[in-house]
């Protein structure tokens, strides 16, 4: 008997033809399902395709990337919904949107049969691939506003059978004290925020790792999967610590599993994944780091096909030990295409500043700015430090030099002056001049 959990072990493990095989028949349904599709009507007729010219998972090469910017134009110039509904408006019960922190809020709606046998059956995947059964009790320390993530994840959780608590509308204070009151054994939240509990809790005296809290799992961002990040949260609430990716667009597309190896699944059950050089938009080498791209399987009410999702992914070569046959990436997603930063000649990525900062554990939050001066990005931290941690400053300016051999300029800010995250961090911002 398998020491790993699964919510589907015969699929998650089935060998690469027949799942190719699974991914075939399921691509060939959603292009049945998008005849009345405008959106895609349009961009096939541009093209100079015709649906029925895509039989197989190769010709989807010839269908045309879909970016974020073509949904925001296309919901611009259709408003509120745009064109890319498969269904008649009245065949939709759950609308969400994006946070709309790169641009205007994408409004994304989804029929009954999507949110059943994509979103929960997807978050069904996450969970059991982290060890969450039905006799574990789930605190999610969201807002619950009207973002996807929210809802998805905790009805996920009750479809999976498992006792749920909505932490929306309490403060930290009031969300530990509920963790520990209810004996609760999953957190989910961005890792950011449990970094924050961490940091409510020794100012409230409260030791967590005496919690009942034995699994958290994250999302929004990639620190969950970035070791100094990874390894504070396991710390500090003496628990396991999972990551997970997805997107509104898109869907619960990635997981973490029992054994722990730093690299996260792709549910190919459910998506067929692409990876890509953001340069050439040609597909990456083996071993490469590269953007992804997805096409929705499942999820058929406002499918996306080849889409660009902006993160950057490499895969790993490796077969899992935990006996999943599913297409693997390497520490979950390492950035995004966006967001690379260029500090005296050396490429940057928030996740690796992230990585760094989280290695000294006297900082207790930070921000960067990030001006442009003769071409290259410069950085300037401003950190909140514990008080009797010597030269915060000069410690962060000299590890900086050790392991990227670039100059960062550190002011040190009191305690408690920095804003705190409970959704996406913004701790790099962008200063004109």
């Amino acid at each position: 008997m398998s020491p790993f959990h699964f919510y589907d072990q015969r699929l998650e493990t089935l060998p690469r033809e027949q799942l190719r095989a699974l991914q075939t028949e399921r691509l060939g349904r959603l292009l049945q399902e998008m005849s009345a599709n405008r959106f895609y009507a349009a961009k096939f007729a541009a093209a100079g395709l015709r649906r029925e010219e895509i039989r197989t998972l190769d010709d989807l090469q010839k269908i045309p990337f879909t970016t974020k910017s073509d949904l925001v134009a296309d919901q611009a110039a259709a408003p509120p919904y745009g064109s890319l509904l498969s269904y008649p408006l009245a065949s939709y019960t759950h609308l969400h949107q994006t946070s709309g922190t790169t641009g205007r809020p994408l409004l994304w709606l989804d029929t009954r049969e999507d949110w059943t046998d994509s979103w929960l059956r997807c978050w069904s995947f996450v969970y059991r691939a982290a060890g969450v059964t039905e006799d574990d009790i789930i605190f999610f320390a969201y807002s619950f506003g009207p973002y996807v993530s929210h809802w998805a994840a905790i009805d996920g959780a009750r479809h999976m059978g498992a006792l749920t608590i909505a932490g929306g509308g309490l403060s930290s204070e009031q969300r530990l004290r509920a963790i520990l009151d209810r004996r609760c054994t999953v957190l989910l939240c961005t890792p950011t925020y449990a970094l924050h509990l961490l940091e409510v809790a020794r100012r409230e005296s409260i030791d967590l790792r005496s919690s009942a809290i034995r699994v958290t799992i994250h999302a929004g961002e990639p620190g969950a999967s970035v070791p100094n990040v990874k390894h504070a949260i396991e710390d500090g609430w003496g628990a396991h610590c999972y990551d997970h990716a997805g997107s509104t667009e898109v869907g619960a597309w990635g997981f973490g599993c029992e054994a722990r190896t730093g690299a996260m699944h792709l549910n190919e059950t459910d998506f067929f994944f692409e990876v890509i050089d953001p340069a050439t938009l040609r597909p990456a080498a083996e071993g490469q780091r590269g953007e992804l791209v997805i096409t929705t399987l499942a999820r058929r009410g406002m499918p996306v096909l080849r889409y660009r999702t902006g993160d950057l992914v490499e895969l790993a070569a490796a077969p899992c030990p935990c006996g999943r046959t599913l297409a693997r990436i390497q520490g979950g997603v390492i950035g995004r295409a966006d967001d690379m930063l260029i500090v005296r000649g050396t490429n940057l990525y928030p996740s690796a500043i992230d990585n760094l900062v989280r290695s000294l554990p006297f900082i207790l939050e930070y921000e960067v700015e990030i001006r442009r001066v003769s071409g290259m990005d410069d950085l300037r931290f401003r950190i909140e430090a514990a008080v009797s941690s010597g030269d915060p400053a000069q410690s962060l300016i000299e590890a900086f030099r050790a392991q990227f051999n670039i100059r960062v300029g550190v002011d040190c800010v009191p305690a408690g002056s920095l804003p705190r995250y409970e959704a996406k961090a913004k701790r790099f911002k962008r200063i004109a001049g």
